[in-house]
């Protein structure tokens, strides 16, 4: 038997549950459908079979989420902090241990290859390991003296949260948000993306059988309009994070505005990987192939705009085309695979319409530019040349295995470019001057910068972009200066001349 098909009947024997009950809303620790008992159908972009019924929540479903969040607060948020600490890592151990059972339904749900989901579950034990180690000084503050004063500064978790995951690698961005809220003392309502259900279910089960108390993590499916716009007005949720388009964070602003809600958002991209003729050219290609074509290119820090110095550009677009006609589109579960299908029909027709929009604006498609003739959302891979900076397939988000190459002559030339989009999250700077590497990345309106690198994500440093971008910072404190409040207290250390009024 072939690794694809034993893979085949392994995922068969993890989905035969959810294909009999399907996923149902978990609220303080019970299995809800949606009060109005509405379902939708969650089909697999792998061949379009269903893989079960999903509860399609409204207002009153999130209501009873908030209200049992809230309901769960004091006591969390006033548990010792060695003993979130231990819930943190049991959950963290379930995770590995299901790490398969994850990978193989995040791959069926999503399209993502095996490949790179394996390693998503494991990240995502990372991300609870990691959080549970710092639950033990989040409330850490400052000792500030003044002259008549000990200032002392120390936080406390904001209360109960909301937390909206995208369809792209759902399980590991779930904990990515979830952990340090958890840690930090705040309960949550989780809403999943309505295209990625299954392991979000599975993580919730994980958290429980771990020994996380009832109603400090609750999950909601349902849709944007409805479920979603219901916990961002809800007036019991403190804040929000979200993954996903730049327009639906500016829709979540709006519809928080009248509750005074927190937002963090981690939103779109159109991130320019930027190669020098001085640069490590082979280490160069494979970065760039990389972070544009793994995950399929549906994630927010791919390098999805290529930007060559005409002296080298001839060379490397040549190499480039040579690799991108090799990689391997297929299924997901296949070991070999490099990119599978994507999420869903809607995102497929959008990432195909860019072809045309290529073409139309006058570049080249250098390599891929269709659809496979195949059930399921498959697209080659896809290489634009001759592009200008002003075209759309370089100044649009695709969030496809979709890479523009555009050149550029003079250092100047090259970040009028790589700052000319309305997104501003990553930048990928290859060079061997050291000098220019830091002047670059000085200007570079980006909120993360590797230079001679890939995205080697580094769990304490900020994750967040600036303008179209997002708002705020994941990772290490700054997920904290998140879900905490800052209290300040100020000790008299004397008996300072207080004015008298009216003596």
């Amino acid at each position: 038997m072939s690794d694809l098909h034993a893979n085949i009947e392994k995922l068969n024997g993890y989905l035969a549950r959810f294909r009999d009950t399907g996923v149902l809303n978990r609220i303080a620790g019970k299995d809800e459908p949606a009060q109005s008992g509405a379902t939708f159908e969650n089909h697999s972009p792998v061949d379009e079979t269903l893989i079960c019924n999903v509860a399609k929540s409204g207002t009153a479903d999130i209501d009873a989420a908030a209200q049992a969040a809230k309901a769960a607060f004091p006591a969390w948020r006033d548990m010792a902090a060695t003993e979130r600490k231990k819930i943190l890592h049991k959950i963290a151990d379930g995770i590995v241990e299901r790490a398969e059972e994850i990978a193989f339904c995040e791959c069926w749900d999503t399209g993502q290859a095996l490949r790179f989901m394996s390693k998503a579950a494991l990240r995502g034990a990372e991300n609870f390991r990691f959080f549970a180690e710092r639950a033990l000084t989040a409330r850490d503050g400052q000792h500030l003296v003044s002259p008549t004063l000990m200032n002392i500064t120390t936080r406390v978790p904001i209360g109960p949260v909301g937390v909206i995951t995208p369809w792209n690698t759902p399980f590991m961005l779930s904990t990515w948000k979830i952990a340090p809220a958890l840690a930090a003392g705040c309960t949550v309502v989780h809403k999943p993306a309505e295209f990625s259900p299954v392991t979000a279910r599975i993580l919730m089960e994980i958290a429980e059988q771990a020994g996380l108390p009832t109603g400090v993590w609750n999950l909601v499916n349902g849709f944007g309009e409805d479920a979603g716009r219901a916990l961002t007005e809800h007036p019991d949720i403190k804040a929000i994070a979200f993954v996903g388009e730049s327009k639906t964070g500016s829709m979540i602003m709006k519809q928080g505005a009248d509750t005074l809600k927190r937002v963090h958002f981690e939103l779109g991209g159109k991130n320019p990987v930027i190669v020098f003729d001085d640069a490590d050219l082979d280490r160069a290609l494979d970065a760039a192939i990389f972070m544009i074509y793994s995950l399929n290119g549906e994630r927010c820090t791919s390098s999805s705009r290529l930007l060559l110095q005409s002296s080298i550009a001839k060379e490397f677009t040549a190499k480039l085309i040579e690799r991108v006609n090799r990689i391997k589109v297929g299924h997901p579960l296949d070991p070999t695979t490099e990119i599978g299908p994507l999420i869903h029909q809607t995102h497929f027709d959008k990432v195909c319409s860019y072809f045309d929009i290529a073409k139309s604006d006058g570049a080249t498609v250098a390599a891929g530019g269709a659809a496979l003739d195949q059930p399921g959302y498959y697209v080659r891979p896809t290489l634009f040349t001759q592009a200008k900076s002003d075209m759309r397939i370089a100044q649009e988000e695709i969030f496809g295995p979709v890479l523009t190459a555009i050149q550029f002559d003079t250092e100047d030339q090259a970040l009028e470019i790589a700052n000319g989009v309305e997104y501003g999250l990553t930048g990928y700077v290859w060079t061997n001057d050291l000098t220019r590497a830091l002047r670059f990345t000085n200007s570079l309106e980006a909120g993360m910068i590797w230079v001679n690198s890939e995205n080697v994500r580094h769990l304490p440093t900020p994750f967040g972009g600036v303008k179209a971008s997002g708002i705020g910072r994941d990772g290490g404190d700054w997920s904290f200066e998140f879900y905490m409040e800052q209290k300040h207290i100020g000790l008299a250390t004397g008996q300072h001349a207080i004015p008298r009024l009216g003596a």
